[in-house]
């Protein structure tokens, strides 16, 4: 151990939700040691939150987890949609603490972004994919947008920790883990995780 690793957990668990399935990833003594995607199933949010709550607290048995990152939901178009994702975390936090997570934290996609090196687009950036798709509408180039940050968030993750993730999700949980691990006084000060 290092004086750096001073107040840093040694295990951490990070996710990267959705009302259909977590990504994560799970550092312990600052190694990343398990990655990967847990899909929940049901004919509607609440059976899927159930089969969530389900899913990861079996997962926080076999592997004990003690603090955790989520990514903080962002704005929504759709009110229904935020609805449903806040159903779905709390079903993954009750889990977790069930299974006596410590603490659980969250960051907001553009803090972990930046600090992994993956910025809002450039102008220039922005003008090569409408040089490429010209004609489309605003929301077909925000998506395009978001699919280059994604891309270049999983070059980031797969050569920083010389792993071949092709699943975007799963590289966003390592980015936050990783976030997470060098920046977890940071996190805990915040005073929307106070």
């Amino acid at each position: 151990m290092t004086i750096s690793d001073l107040g840093k957990p040694k295990n951490i668990f990070a996710i990267d939700s959705s009302t259909n399935s977590i990504a994560f990833s799970h550092f312990v003594d600052g190694e990343l040691i398990r990655w990967g995607k847990i899909r929940f199933t049901g004919q509607d949010v609440y059976q899927k939150a159930g089969d969530a709550c389900k899913k990861v607290y079996a997962y926080s048995k076999q592997f004990p987890v003690e603090f955790v990152v989520i990514e903080s939901a962002i704005y929504a178009n759709s009110p229904k949609t935020a609805m449903h994702l806040a159903l779905v975390q709390g079903s993954i936090m009750g889990a977790l603490y069930m299974n006596n997570a410590k603490k659980i934290v969250s960051t907001s996609p553009v803090q972990w972004q930046n600090w992994i090196g993956n910025k809002r687009l450039t102008e220039a950036e922005k003008q090569q994919i409408k040089e490429k798709a010209p004609g489309k509408s605003n929301s077909w180039y925000k998506g395009q947008e978001r699919l280059f940050r994604k891309q270049r968030t999983m070059r980031i993750i797969n050569t920083r920790f010389d792993i071949h993730l092709d699943d975007d999700d799963v590289a966003d949980a390592v980015a936050i883990g990783w976030f997470s691990r060098e920046n977890w006084s940071k996190l805990i000060t915040e005073p929307k995780n106070s």
